[in-house]
């Protein structure tokens, strides 16, 4: 497939980028704004939104096929696992799910067109409206493609003119994705710039920087830092630092056949984009005392993974992040053959996949790339004390329990910061109006004008 020239990560990889380039590009991207953008309806930009994300539904729609056919090559994953993925993330960019946002965020879906009035400011005699940046950066991290493609998708509700800024190697699907915007709609195309390089480059980044009235940025904590002291003061800075999460099934959840459902369920999460992504789990916890005990758990879902690899490869990896994996199996290879508290199963002549249970209940960081522990315990707060070295840090936590039990455990870990609770097998495949490390989606990217009636 030959895409156009119309992003400057269109041009010839040996293509050198300059700070006036960068410059140029933004002052375009605000004169496109104010042409094409400030003036649509919310109405007509849900509309074009909710109809891109359909057509990336059709096996016949030629960017899907473009990424399935090439992704492997440019991303590292799969096909099975690209469409698996796209097909979970474009089904729930609905019309309706998105007016859901506007109103979950903002009150009301007309906020953002003009002045509105919620039920107490019709009794204050008020009304508000929203406004946006002008242009709106994001600064992109990790090679999972879906946290990128969904702030597009919010720069776009709230009007703004956005550039993309990739890191080294994982434009790609984003690449797609702005393409078939454009295709839909030019104007509101013109209206988005993506480019790639890698981080560091502090004159591209001056420039950028200089342009920015909004930046979002996805990293490492020393990445945001780094930006943040490079940001002019008035820019708004929105980090989204290294998160980690973990699952936890109650005793009650593994009894007959609803604990094996729960096996493939917490497979799906570990699996889902090859467990690359802070909402990830790297740790399974399992109560003891349940028909299914923990080391029975971690058995079948060894057992699951190897069913999976047949119907589900992973790919292949670098070679730094075999040895890895190899690395750590060694070790805990040595462990199992003295304790019994200690268990290992892996898949044969490959590290396709690994399953290590302990009955030491310390948050384990995982090598990813289905490389997932599974630890004992006798409740949660056993799991807190163990996982108090990433307290602040946990994302989301796959929960399988009911009833009075899970909402006792849902308080516990949201009173110790969980910022996301969901059902094991949904951890990569949050609502789409979720609050990102427990803040507003769009909410965070506007101001608010009042007017006094």
């Amino acid at each position: 497939m030959n895409l156009p020239d119309y992003f400057l990560a269109d041009l010839p990889t040996d293509a050198e980028l300059t700070p006036t380039m960068i410059s140029e590009a933004c002052q375009t991207l605000k004169r496109n704004r104010a042409r094409y953008l400030v003036e649509r309806s919310t109405s007509s930009l849900i509309r074009v939104i909710s109809d891109v994300a359909e057509s990336w539904l059709d096996p016949e729609n030629p960017f899907r096929q473009e990424a399935l056919r090439h992704g492997t090559d440019k991303t590292g994953f799969p096909a099975e696992i690209l469409a698996a993925g796209l097909d979970a993330f474009f089904s729930q960019i609905t019309a309706d799910n998105l007016q859901k946002l506007i109103v979950q965020d903002l009150g009301n879906a007309e906020r953002p067109d003009t002045f509105c009035s919620d039920s107490v400011e019709q009794e204050q005699g008020r009304a508000s409206t929203v406004r946006s940046p002008e242009l709106l950066v994001h600064i992109t991290g990790g090679s999972l493609p879906n946290p990128t493609l969904t702030s597009i998708i919010f720069g776009l509700l709230v009007r703004s003119a956005q550039f993309i800024k990739c890191a080294s190697g994982t434009s790609y699907l984003p690449r797609l994705f702005v393409h078939s915007l454009y295709e839909a709609d030019s104007k509101l195309g013109a209206c988005l710039e993506l480019a790639e390089w890698r981080g560091g480059a502090v004159d591209l980044e001056t420039a950028l920087f200089a342009e920015a009235d909004c930046l979002t940025a996805t990293g490492s904590d020393e990445t945001l830092a780094t930006i943040r002291h490079q940001l002019p003061m008035k820019v708004r800075f929105l980090g989204y630092g290294h998160k980690v999460s973990f699952g936890y099934i109650s005793q009650e959840a593994l009894s007959g056949i609803p604990g094996r459902k729960i096996v493939a369920q917490a497979v799906r999460d570990v699996v889902a984009w090859n467990q690359m992504g802070c909402l990830s789990p790297h740790v399974i916890y399992v109560e003891a005392g349940g028909k299914i005990t923990p080391e029975h758990f971690a058995q079948l879902l060894a057992e699951e993974l190897e069913a999976t690899e047949t119907k589900e490869p992973r790919g292949s990896l670098e070679t730094e992040e075999s040895a890895a994996i190899a690395y750590r199996r060694s070790f805990y290879e040595v462990r199992a053959a003295a304790s019994e508290e200690t268990r290992l199963w892996q898949s044969q002549d490959s590290t396709a996949w690994t399953v290590v249970f302990e009955s030491d209940p310390r948050f384990m960081l995982s090598c990813l790339n289905r490389f997932i522990y599974v630890k004992a315990v006798t409740n949660l707060e056993e799991v807190l004390r163990g996982a108090d070295s990433v307290h602040g840090k946990v994302s989301t936590v796959g929960l399988a329990a009911s009833g009075a039990k899970a909402q006792q455990l849902a308080q516990q870990l949201a009173r110790w910061g969980v910022t996301r609770i969901c059902p094991i097998g949904q951890m990569q495949n949050p609502s789409f109006t979720w609050r990102h490390d427990g803040r507003p989606a769009i909410g965070d990217l506007v101001s608010w004008t009042d007017w006094e009636m």
